[in-house]
Parts: structure tokens; C-alpha cells; sequence
């Protein structure tokens, strides 16, 4: 399932998440309305206990909202069992992290690999895909190296090849560029930018970094778990 041109990839519905901290209630998320195009770069924007985390969570199908509706890609997630929202995640959702996340015990290819074998695809098209996005990241010549061999800017191109090797509707990054000096976070940005182009995928981010700010196609500001402010930017 996927959604159509006209229709949001990425839909919240008058969102709350409330968490039990003791004896007391912590409200995340507070009545957030969101609406997130297709194929573009989106930026949520907060300072630290905004309310970020908790969002990401809820797009990624990680977490799931105390009231209020999350559809992704066309799919209200909570039509969905446990089982069938974890399938929905492993299919739709890719995932880029600060700190790489990538297993240390496997290389390059097999890391990128990784997410195809869990969905079972066959090992012809599995070397296919896997290849393919080696060489789109200019890691061809890097495919058998662990990732304590790699410099921080190839582990992040081998994880943004893994989170996008299934052809996901959405890739979330979580402040994908924090870790890395501003020249190699600008080679960073233009590579996810012309994967978005060339895989036609929707790239949602959180992040403090200005650089890649500067990129977004749309901006979400959230502030004591409520967006007060979104700008489409471009697209």
C-alpha cells in the first residue's frame, strides 16, 4: 500500500501521547495536526522535550498514539495488529541514525543486505539490490570492509544505502549528519538528496544542523509537544 499522488505520506490527526512517569503523567504530544507530502525533504524542528522523539516514534510506527489517528503511506496504523504493523515497518519505514547503528561484525554489502534478508527476498535479488545501492552510495570498492574500517561519512552512505535498499515510502534520520564534520556532512546532504530523487523517496528528519536545514523542502516546529509552526519551503 502506498499513498497517491495527492494524498499525504505521512498523516497525524489531532495526536496526544501521554506517558506514566511514576505517579505522574508526561504529555508528549498535545493535539498535533500534521500533513507531510510525498518525495520531499521534511525537517521537524524543537529543542530538546519538544515533543521529536516521541513523533519519529509514532511515524515510524515505533510507538503508537494515547488518542488521535497516524496513517502512513496511505495506512491507518491502528487497523493494524502488532505483527502486521511490524511487517508494515520493516517494508515502509528505513531508518538513518547519529550514531551509525550499523552491526560491527558485518561488512559493508552485508550490513546494506541486512534488511532484505529479514524480509525474506530471494538471494538473486538480494545480491541485485544490495550491489545497486553499494555502487548509488560510491561504496563499491568498500563492500567487504567492516564498519571499524570505514570513516564516519562511508558508515553513514552504508546506512543510508541499508534504510533505502528495500525501497521504503519513508526514511526517518535522526540528526544523520551530527556526527560528522561539516564537509563530509555536506557530501552527506547531497547524497540523501539525489537517492530522495532517484529512489522518489519521502526523507524525514530531526535535526539541530543548520546545513541541512537549509535543505528542507518543509519545516515543522514543535514546542512543548504542539507544532506551532510549519513552512513549505519548496519541494
Amino acid at each position: 500500500m502506498s499513498a497517491t499522488p495527492a494524498e499525504p505520506v505521512v498523516r497525524l490527526v489531532n495526536v496526544t501521547k501521554t506517558y506514566d512517569a511514576g505517579a505522574q503523567q508526561v504529555q508528549a504530544l498535545r493535539g498535533v495536526d500534521i500533513a507531510m507530502q510525498a518525495q520531499r525533504f521534511s525537517m521537524i524542528i524543537g529543542p530538546s522535550g519538544s515533543g521529536k522523539t516521541t513523533l519519529l516514534n509514532l511515524i515510524g510506527c515505533i510507538d503508537s498514539p494515547t488518542t488521535g489517528r497516524v496513517h502512513i503511506a496511505g495506512q491507518d496504523i491502528a487497523a493494524l495488529d502488532d505483527n502486521r504493523v511490524s511487517d508494515f515497518r520493516a517494508r515502509q519505514v528505513g531508518f538513518i541514525f547519529q550514531g551509525f547503528s550499523l552491526i560491527p561484525v558485518l561488512s559493508a554489502y552485508e550490513n546494506i543486505e541486512y534488511p532484505l534478508l529479514l524480509l525474506g527476498t530471494p538471494p538473486e535479488e538480494r545480491r541485485k539490490a544490495t550491489t545497486a545501492m553499494l555502487d548509488a552510495v560510491g561504496l563499491t570498492g568498500h563492500a567487504g570492509q567492516r564498519p571499524n574500517a570505514l570513516s564516519g561519512g562511508q558508515k553513514q552512505r552504508v546506512a543510508i544505502a541499508r534504510a533505502l535498499v528495500k525501497h521504503p515510502a519513508i526514511v526517518l534520520a535522526d540528526e544523520p549528519t551530527a556526527n560528522l564534520d561539516s564537509e563530509t556532512g555536506a557530501a552527506i546532504i547531497q547524497l540523501m538528496r539525489r537517492m530522495q530523487h532517484e529512489q522518489k523517496t519521502t526523507f524525514i528528519f530531526s535535526s539541530h544542523d543548520p546545513q541541512l536545514i537549509s535543505h528542507a523542502d518543509e519545516t515543522f516546529i514543535i514546542r512543548d509537544g504542539r507544532l506551532v509552526d510549519h513552512q513549505a519551503l519548496g519541494a
